[in-house]
């Protein structure tokens, strides 16, 4: 079995076809680890392209639940507001429903693997460096989780203290999880990266090999800005999207 891993497409329908083009034929099923919706322009496309895959493990987002009513928008700034906001105006009543319904994480997925949006102890708090992952000192559970929600792709192993290796550049990123350790991989966000690389990231897990591969591909980055503005959304949302900001 060899899985897909998605991340934070944040309804950029564009990054998300190109995504699975870029990856035919080298995935089974498919792991989606929250925040579907929130600054791009096309939140029901891209619900209803998920709902088509074959998803084996999928957790929610902060945007999918502050979406759908589940959490308060009080926590995001003047921009992500109103993204979110026109977001649950323009959801379909189907997809309103299916996104109140993702459950939480962490969820396992295999002796090898747990999935998770922001950490495992809580799925909204951001891991950027090893001073954010003190709390992963002690964790237990499957010997690799995969996140997301900082747009970054990040690699860290976990042993007496917490290592982050060396930093994900290029077209592909493969690292071997090794029995005697841990590791927290962050593929990388589809659909608005901040790494200063504008393409978009995607995972790719073989557990049998024991190994994520982080991918790189571009995607139509003029079509995608030309929804959010079509929207209405504030234009700064389509200019990062050039700038991978």
């Amino acid at each position: 079995m060899r899985y897909l891993v998605l991340s934070d497409v944040h309804a950029n329908l564009e990054a998300l076809s190109a995504v699975l083009e870029a990856s035919d034929g080298e995935w089974d099923e498919v792991l989606v680890l929250g925040d579907l919706v929130g600054y791009g322009g096309d939140p029901n496309a891209v619900i209803d392209r998920i709902k088509t895959l074959p998803v084996t493990g999928m957790v929610r987002g902060n945007h999918d639940k502050v979406a759908c009513g589940l959490d308060s928008v009080d926590g995001f700034n003047q921009i992500a507001r109103q993204a979110i906001e026109w977001t649950t105006r323009v959801l379909t009543p189907e997809n309103f429903r299916w996104l109140a319904a993702l459950p939480r994480g962490p969820a396992s997925v295999d002796a090898l693997t747990a999935i998770c949006h922001g950490a495992p102890w809580d799925e909204d708090a951001y891991m950027f460096d090893e001073r954010d992952l003190e709390r992963a000192l002690p964790l237990s559970g499957p010997p690799l989780c995969l996140f997301g929600h900082t747009h970054v792709p990040s690699i860290f192993r976990i042993g007496a203290t917490v290592e982050a290796m060396l930093p994900v550049r290029g077209e592909r990123c493969r690292v071997s999880i090794e029995a005697d350790q841990r590791y927290l991989v962050n593929c990388g966000a589809v659909g608005q990266p901040r790494d200063g690389d504008a393409r978009a990231a995607f995972g790719l897990l073989e557990p049998a090999a024991r190994a994520v591969t982080i991918v790189r591909t571009p995607y139509d980055v003029a079509g995608a800005q030309g929804r959010i503005l079509a929207a209405g959304l504030p234009s700064v949302l389509a200019q990062r999207l050039a700038l991978g900001r």
